[in-house]
C-alpha cells in the first residue's frame, strides 16, 4: 500500500543511494527494452534489501524520492511492493494475494484462526471462481484485521516466502494467534485472508487472465458464491466481498472501498439504533489538516441539533490532494444513503482527538470540532470506536 510520506533527512547509505539512481534511471527510461534493464537491477538490489531484513534502507530511497517529486518514487514503490509479494522458481511463478471483506456490526467484527472446515470450504470457491486452472494455493488459517496485517516491507516478504511454500505443496499455513497483535474493535472495519497463488511459469494465476475469463464475472462469482464460505466467519456482520487480488493492490483498494463503505455502515446503524430514517439525520463535512490535508470527518446529527451523534473518517488515500473534489465525492454518497441535509465546511480544520479516551473529533454545522455522542439511552450497546 502506498501512503502519502514526509520528506525527512536521513543518512545515505549507498544501498540507499544505488535505489535512489536505479529508480531515477528507471523513471527516465525510454522504451520497454531499457526498461528491463533497469528493473533487472533495481529489482536485484530490492530484494538482497529484502533478504536482509534492510528496512531502512527501503523507506529512505522511498523518503528522499517522494520530497524530490517526479516519477522515480513511484517507480520504486511498485517494484518494492512487487519484489515483497512475488517470488519465481525455475518452474512456477508465485504470488502472495489478499482477499478482503468490508464489514460492519454493532457487535465486535471477528478475526483470528479459521477452522480447517471453513479453510476447505474457501479453498474450493477460490479455486473455481478467482485462480486459473492448474494452480496450486497455500492460505494462511487466519482472518486478519488491519492490525495484524505486515506492517513493514520485509515482513510482507517474509510472509510470502512461507506461503510461497505452502503453496508449491498445495497447503495451508498455520498462523500462531498467540503471536498476533491485537485487533481495535470498529463500527465497520475490513477483514483478510492472505494466501499464495503457484502457477506453471508463464501461465494465468487468476480466473481473468485465462482466455474465457473477465474480472466482473469472476467477482459477481466470488460474491454469490465465495460469500457463503466467508459468511460463518462473519457473524451478526453486514459483509461486502472485494475481488481478491495481489497483496499491495487488494489492501489499497480495501482502503479506497472502505470510505464509502463506513458512511453507509454509519447511516445504517443510525438508523437501526436510532429507529429513523436516514432522511432524519444530516451530515457535514469538514477537511482536517496537519502540514497537508490529512483527511476528511464527518458528523452526523439530526436536522434540529447541532449535536454530533456519531462520525466517521475519510482518509486521503495514495496521490489524493486537495486539488480532488473530495467532500462532492463524500456528499454523493451520503445523498446515496437517503440523507438529505448535508453541510460542507470550507475552513481547515486542525487534526484534534479527544484527550481523554483518543477519539476523533467531529465538525458540527457550527463549525466546532467536538466529540461525537449517542443519546445517553443509546451509548450504551453502541461501539466505542468510530471508523
Amino acid at each position: 500500500m502506498k501512503r502519502s510520506r514526509f520528506s525527512r533527512r536521513t543518512k545515505q547509505t549507498p544501498d540507499t543511494e544505488q535505489l535512489i539512481r536505479l529508480a531515477g534511471a528507471l523513471a527516465q527510461s525510454g522504451s520497454r527494452i531499457e526498461d528491463r534493464f533497469w528493473e533487472t537491477r533495481l529489482g536485484g538490489l530490492v530484494d538482497r534489501l529484502l533478504a536482509e531484513n534492510d528496512e531502512t534502507a527501503l523507506n529512505s530511497a522511498l523518503d528522499h524520492l517522494y520530497g524530490a517529486g517526479g516519477r522515480a518514487y513511484d517507480e520504486l514503490a511498485d517494484l518494492v511492493e512487487s519484489c515483497s509479494e512475488v517470488r519465481r522458481t525455475e518452474t512456477a511463478d508465485i504470488l502472495l494475494f489478499a482477499v478482503p471483506v468490508l464489514a460492519w456490526s454493532r457487535y465486535t467484527i471477528p478475526s483470528g484462526s479459521i477452522s480447517a472446515e471453513h479453510m476447505a470450504n474457501i479453498r474450493v470457491q477460490l479455486q473455481a471462481h478467482v485462480l486459473a486452472a492448474d494452480t496450486k494455493l497455500g492460505m494462511a488459517d487466519f482472518l486478519f484485521s488491519p492490525d495484524q496485517l505486515p506492517q513493514s516491507y520485509c515482513e510482507t516478504a517474509q510472509l510470502a516466502e512461507k506461503l510461497s511454500k505452502a503453496a508449491q505443496h498445495g497447503r495451508d499455513y498455520k498462523i500462531d494467534a498467540q503471536q498476533m497483535a491485537e485487533t481495535v474493535p470498529f463500527l465497520s472495519d475490513t477483514r483478510y485472508i492472505l494466501a499464495a497463488v503457484a502457477a506453471p511459469k508463464g501461465a494465468p494465476l487468476f480466473r481473468w487472465q485465462e482466455e474465457d475469463g473477465n474480472r466482473i464475472e469472476a467477482l459477481k462469482q466470488w460474491r454469490t458464491q465465495g460469500g457463503e464460505s466467508l459468511r460463518p466467519l462473519l457473524p451478526a456482520c453486514a459483509v461486502e466481498l472485494l475481488l481478491p487480488q495481489a497483496y499491495h493492490g487488494a489492501a489499497l483498494e480495501a482502503d479506497r472501498a472502505s470510505r464509502p463503505y463506513s458512511v453507509r455502515a454509519a447511516v445504517a446503524f443510525l438508523q437501526t439504533t436510532l429507529n429513523i430514517a436516514a432522511h432524519e439525520l444530516r451530515g457535514v463535512i469538514a477537511p482536517y489538516y496537519d502540514r497537508h490535508l490529512e483527511e476528511f470527518r464527518i458528523g452526523f446529527t439530526r436536522p434540529d441539533s447541532n449535536d454530533v451523534i456519531h462520525g466517521v473518517v475519510w482518509p486521503m488515500l495514495d496521490s489524493e490532494d486537495e486539488a480532488a473534489d473530495t467532500a462532492a465525492q463524500i456528499e454523493a454518497v451520503l445523498r446515496e444513503t437517503g440523507i438529505r441535509d448535508v453541510l460542507a465546511l470550507d475552513q481547515r480544520f486542525p487534526l484534534e482527538y479527544c484527550d481523554d479516551c483518543g477519539a476523533p473529533l467531529f465538525p458540527n454545522p457550527e463549525g466546532e470540532p467536538v466529540h461525537a455522542e449517542l443519546p445517553e439511552e443509546m451509548a450504551e450497546d453502541a461501539p466505542r470506536h468510530l471508523h
